[in-house]
């Protein structure tokens, strides 16, 4: 029986997967209130530079994973048009489901799917651009995951992870008060749930770090990898380009 950790906890991994499921149901009906008050906002800014990076041009195809509820689809759907595609998935359905409603608020229909990115059910190289931004961590095998990230992607495609990551040495003590201290009480506060909150933060704290992830993307295959540190580090964008 293999182990991995949830939060700081070890558990079993099958188990990893349910509880994970239950943090998002949780927290789907408060989670964009909840991310412009963990974030003061800045979460809008780390995408925004992610769909500036993306440069996603009419006609594209793109998969959103993890897409939740639905920021980043918006932005890329906006920038394919009507000649392009955006599929918008993730393995939490109360989170896709937020997601969906908010699209079609917007106007906008976009395929949506149930999926685990640990077995995508799409052919390779189906397309240009693949994001997954604050779903990685929760992932039970990010090598797998980062692996058929790779797989759908067509040869100079573009992987952009955007993920909570190693913040710098002198922000270490504040982030840590903040994330230990201050966001299982908000969390309570505004979704009536801090042990979910309370996961989300240490979650981030055994999630690879920068260079661990850079190295663990050119390990599944994408021939260039690159970061870009968002905040003194406490977000970072991965740049992967497949060969």
């Amino acid at each position: 029986m293999s182990s991995t950790h949830f939060g700081f906890e070890s558990v079993d991994e099958r188990e990893k997967a349910r509880r994970v499921r239950g943090v998002f149901d949780s927290v789907a009906p408060r989670y964009d209130l909840m991310n412009d008050l963990m974030s003061m906002g800045l979460h809008r800014a780390w995408k925004a530079y992610t769909v500036l990076v993306a440069n996603v041009r009419p006609g594209d195809r793109v998969l959103d994973i993890a897409g939740g509820t639905g920021d980043l689809a918006l932005a890329f759907a906006k920038k394919v048009g009507p000649t392009g595609a955006v599929v918008h998935t993730d393995i939490n359905e109360a989170m896709l489901r937020t997601g969906r409603d908010r699209l079609l608020d917007a106007g906008v229909a976009l395929p949506t799917l149930v999926c685990d990115a640990e077995k995508l059910p799409f052919a390779d190289g189906s397309f240009d651009l693949v994001s997954v931004a604050f779903g990685l961590r929760n992932m039970t095998h990010k090598d797998a995951a980062l692996s058929e990230m790779n797989r759908v992607l067509k040869p100079g495609g573009k992987l952009l992870v955007l993920e909570f990551s190693k913040v710098a040495k002198p922000l270490e003590k504040a982030y840590d008060w903040y994330s230990f201290k201050i966001l299982p009480q908000l969390g309570r506060l505004v979704a009536g749930d801090s042990a979910s909150y309370k996961y989300l933060a240490e979650s981030i704290r055994v999630h690879p770090g920068q260079e661990e992830l850079k190295a663990l993307m050119k390990k599944v295959g994408f021939g260039h990898v690159d970061y870009h540190n968002l905040t003194g580090g406490v977000v970072a964008l991965h740049v992967g380009i497949k060969c």
